[in-house]
């Protein structure tokens, strides 16, 4: 890796991975903070700031900062996740301190007008919408809710229509300067960039950041919870979820769930792809995933298919469960391996992937992990932990289910959580 690593005196980190043989150059600020870190009135408020970042500095206009990176053919955008939000730029490699400015500007001198403020949150209510009434989006939501009720991070990220409305400049400012402090942020670039000429202009255009927070930063411990919601709709599929608690990113067991959750259902060649629509013709779509975040994490199964075929397909998964709980072929573990190392290099070919991929490992870890690095901890990974972490996962925590659509014929969750401790259970279920 050609990646360069400097701390400003403002205590703003700056990485850059130099890619000579490119044109362009991703670009990007990435702060450790999402939605998890709100107050309980501030639901939803990380997703607004995103949006109103963009809507007009004490220098630029909404239009203007628009105009000025289109311009010069570049992107702009921004996203909030749970933990993290990040504000990002694409550009030639001429225009890298165009980027920069832009991006210094809408995070330190953004306005909050009132009548942009109207404005977005009306914007930011019509996507609330949209969400609800896509299926396989508000199903993720419903199920955050129930792992982790009553807590802030299974609170839906774009917040409610009633907390949205309720939105003011001085809330948005609250947030801001009790979270987006140089301690929680990294500036980081990839392609066409010079580390040295891009830290200067960094440090002259993000002077302006607060190095500590004016309030000590909200994050609630997280605790896993589980349980059971449903809700349903007239549609023409059934969106399911089944969910476990998963492990946290600095946990032993984290890269271990990845390479389950690929193994279960991670392509075309995977065990729930294979025998749930493959052979069974169950569903349409099926796959398993792992989510981690920094104190808790998310192993899911997620399954669309028709109502009539969930009495079925719901016994299966739980049979394909269990079997990975007792034999994981060692062919299956390289074939994984194989295809997370595509994934790494892959990304290494795209600017944009790879500054995202660096931030998030600064942010984690506090340094980028080199491939080889990465690939020898998957290495380690042997039939018998996976075995043992699928047996603990499965069976010994209290599963999660969300369901939308026409789920009549969905079993209720305590014959499912018996079906998950009952062996041959699922085995006669689906015979039957």
């Amino acid at each position: 890796m050609n990646v360069e690593i400097t701390r400003l005196s403002s205590g703003l980190t700056v990485v850059t991975e130099t890619m000579p043989h490119l044109e362009s150059v991703a670009l990007g600020v990435w702060i450790k903070s999402g939605s998890r870190n709100e107050t309980e009135d501030e639901h939803g408020i990380a997703h607004l700031l995103e949006h109103m970042a963009f809507k007009g500095t004490a220098r630029r206009s909404a239009r203007d900062i628009a105009e000025e990176i289109e311009n010069v053919g570049g992107e702009l955008n921004a996203a909030t996740s749970t933990e993290t939000t990040s504000y990002y730029a694409r550009v030639l490699k001429d225009h890298v301190p165009l980027a920069v400015d832009i991006l210094a500007d809408i995070l330190t001198e953004s306005e909050f007008d009132e009548e942009e403020l109207r404005r977005e949150k009306h914007v930011i209510l019509q996507e609330i919408g949209a969400a609800n009434d896509t299926p396989d989006d508000i199903i993720f939501d419903r199920f955050s809710e129930a792992a982790y009720r009553g807590q802030t991070i299974g609170r839906p990220i774009l917040g409610t229509p009633e907390t949205v409305k309720g939105f003011t400049p001085a809330q948005i400012r609250n947030y801001l300067s009790r979270n987006y402090t140089t301690d929680r942020m990294f500036v980081v670039a990839a392609g066409a960039v010079d580390h040295g000429a891009f830290c200067k202009q960094v440090e002259e255009r993000f002077a302006r950041l607060p190095r500590t927070p004016s309030t000590t930063p909200v994050l609630e411990t997280a605790r896993y919870i589980g349980g059971d919601v449903r809700e349903d709709r007239d549609l023409m599929d059934a969106q399911l979820l089944i969910g476990f608690e998963g492990k946290a990113y600095h946990m032993r067991d984290f890269y271990c769930s990845q390479i389950l959750a690929n193994i279960l259902g991670g392509g075309m060649s995977s065990r729930l792809f294979q025998e749930v629509r493959e052979h069974r013709g169950l569903c349409y779509s099926v796959y398993a995933f792992h989510w981690g975040f920094s104190d808790t994490g998310i192993f899911g199964i997620h399954a669309a298919t028709g109502g009539d075929d969930l009495p079925n397909l719901v016994p299966v998964v739980i049979d394909e469960l269990r079997k990975a709980s007792e034999t994981i072929d060692q062919q299956e573990i390289d074939r994984a391996r194989a295809q997370i190392r595509a994934q790494l290099l892959m990304g290494q070919e795209s600017p944009a992937a790879r500054a995202g991929q660096i931030a998030r490992q600064m942010m984690l870890y506090g340094r980028p992990i080199p491939n080889p690095e990465m690939m020898e901890r998957l290495a380690g990974i042997t039939t018998e932990r996976l075995t043992d972490l699928a047996g603990r996962l499965f069976f010994d925590t209290v599963p999660t289910l969300s369901a939308v659509g026409p789920i009549e014929q969905l079993a209720p969750l305590a014959d499912i959580t018996t079906a998950l401790s009952s062996p041959g259970f699922q085995t006669k279920k689906a015979a039957g």
